[in-house]
């Protein structure tokens, strides 16, 4: 059984800093390498969003808040991908979710929390 399993979460001053990661479990090096990989967040009270996103090496997507402050990077041989986050905002407070898809199919994680305080 896929599982994603989010670590790195907790509460931060503004402006501060924080790296979340993801690790999968269930499928194989090749299998993980396989997928595209994104980080979400939902803030309370709000829809799920995308936060940025990875493909292979070369295909790399962030949303306009994460763009220049997150840098978004995966480790295939550690079925693994990271979220650093700098430059913090309390808009940014909310839980984060890992997604691991192909076009048959989607994995979630259960999510870390991250509290900006102001």
């Amino acid at each position: 059984q896929v599982q994603l399993v989010e670590s790195g979460g907790g509460l931060v001053q503004a402006g501060g800093s924080l790296t979340l990661s993801c690790v999968a479990s269930g499928m194989s090096r090749i299998m993980f390498s396989s997928h595209g990989l994104g980080w979400f967040r939902q803030a309370p009270g709000k829809a799920r969003e995308l936060v940025a996103t990875i493909g292979g090496p070369d295909y790399i997507y962030y949303t306009d808040s994460a763009k220049g402050r997150f840098t978004i990077t995966r480790d295939n041989a550690k079925s693994t991908v990271t979220l650093q986050m700098q430059s913090l905002t309390p808009e940014d407070t909310g839980v984060y979710y890992c997604q691991a898809r192909t076009s048959q199919s989607q994995y979630w994680g259960q999510g870390t929390q991250v509290t900006v305080s102001s």
